[in-house]
């Protein structure tokens, strides 16, 4: 057999041809320095960059979103909040018409003050007993205190921006905002 043949019988069997080198699994000619196999790790700056823009956009459609739900989530409250309060002032009322708690003058059946509803009323003709309306006066979301409450009396406008003083006969938010309906709070 000839020198050649046996030579390529040869680096057939190993792996490997004349003039080459195998340098960790990688078959290179020989005298050039081996590959670095960390090179081939990692992301390119381009890679990087397109993550971020990404990112970017995706954080500028999420804001929007975010504060549109916390808004939704304020007004849910605020209506709860002002359902809760004008359901204990119409129980106020249908006790006073049933004559079930004392009627202070002037006041047409309803509170005289909104904390009368939470400290409540003693019954008529019955001895030790309260009948409370409310169990504390919820807080006004928009405002974040319980003590900014627009209050209206009977006898008040229905556009009133100030309460009369003689009863509490509705309650609004004291809040300057409007809602996503395009109503203002305080008119709610």
């Amino acid at each position: 057999m000839k020198e050649h043949q046996r030579t390529s019988i040869l680096a057939s069997t190993t792996g490997s041809r004349p003039g080459t080198e195998r340098v960790n699994g990688i078959r290179k000619p020989k005298g050039q320095p081996a590959l670095r196999r960390q090179a081939q790790r990692g992301f390119t700056l381009v890679e990087l960059i397109i993550v971020a823009i990404l990112m970017l956009i995706l954080a500028g459609v999420t804001l929007p979103v975010a504060k549109y739900a916390i808004k939704r989530h304020k007004e849910a409250d605020l209506r709860l909040a002002l359902r809760e309060m004008r359901n204990a002032v119409d129980e106020y009322k249908r006790y006073s018409d049933a004559g079930l708690i004392p009627v202070d003058l002037g006041t047409d059946g309803y509170p005289k003050e909104l904390e009368i509803l939470v400290e409540g009323v003693d019954l008529v003709g019955q001895i030790d007993k309260r009948a409370r309306f409310l169990r504390r006066i919820p807080i006004d979301p928009m405002v974040g205190t319980d003590e900014d409450w627009l209050l209206l009396s009977y006898q008040d406008e229905p556009d009133s921006g100030s309460w009369g003083g003689e009863n509490v006969f509705d309650i609004r938010s004291s809040s300057a905002g409007t809602g996503l309906n395009g109503i203002p709070y305080a008119e709610w």
